[in-house]
């Protein structure tokens, strides 16, 4: 019930497009999210699998075969991200998931765990180009704590990057400032360009 209560659930513009709707991503949306990431899997032929395996496997795997990762996913009935939608259109992507789900993550020596608590982990966002720039990542943000909460999760993270003088290819984590927007504290400073940041789904 919780999901189809998600599922259902429409925001108004507030980053100045169409009505916004977002949906897990189950095998049935696979096509919009291959739609929306494109012949270049959102990056690079990452198809956002960054997280999810070692660098080696990631490079040895580009293209097609992060392709096939990420859609063996979907189709166990794991849910990796969240779409958004504008006009029946996909426009936007988060992944987000318990932190156990992004090995990379739970191995990273500056990413490492702050406690013992359990969470869910922000890794990635995707937009549209037409979409950029309009506020979209706050619009994501809110929907991906939306649905863990509608999971159980208590605690949501995410590990934006302070931009200021760097290429922002590598913001793909999202900035301080739209996650500050979004309601999360700064929790920790693990280095010079990187941050940990919660919020608490209660």
């Amino acid at each position: 019930m919780l999901q189809k209560w998600f599922a259902d659930t429409a925001y108004p513009g507030g980053c100045g497009m169409a009505e916004l709707e977002f949906h897990p991503v189950t095998s049935e949306r696979w096509g919009d999210l291959e739609t929306l990431f494109g012949p270049n899997g959102a990056c690079a032929g990452c198809w956002c699998m960054w997280w999810r395996v070692t660098r080696s496997e990631w490079e040895r795997r580009r293209g097609e075969g992060n392709r096939s990762a990420l859609k063996r996913i979907v189709d166990s009935g794991e849910v990796p991200g969240i779409l958004a939608y504008s006009e029946d259109r996909p426009v936007g992507w988060c992944s987000v998931g318990p932190r156990e789900a992004f090995p990379v993550l739970q191995r990273s020596r500056v990413l490492k765990p702050l406690d013992g608590e359990p969470v869910w982990s922000i890794v990635c966002f995707f937009v549209a180009k037409g979409s950029r720039r309009k506020g979209m990542t706050v619009e994501l943000i809110d929907a991906a704590v939306d649905y863990a909460r509608s999971r159980g999760a208590r605690i949501v993270e995410g590990y934006p990057v302070v931009p200021a003088g760097m290429n922002m290819t590598w913001a793909y984590t999202g900035v301080e400032s739209a996650f500050l927007k979004a309601g999360f504290q700064v929790v920790a400073r693990p280095s010079a360009r990187r941050l940990i940041v919660r919020r608490h789904t209660g």
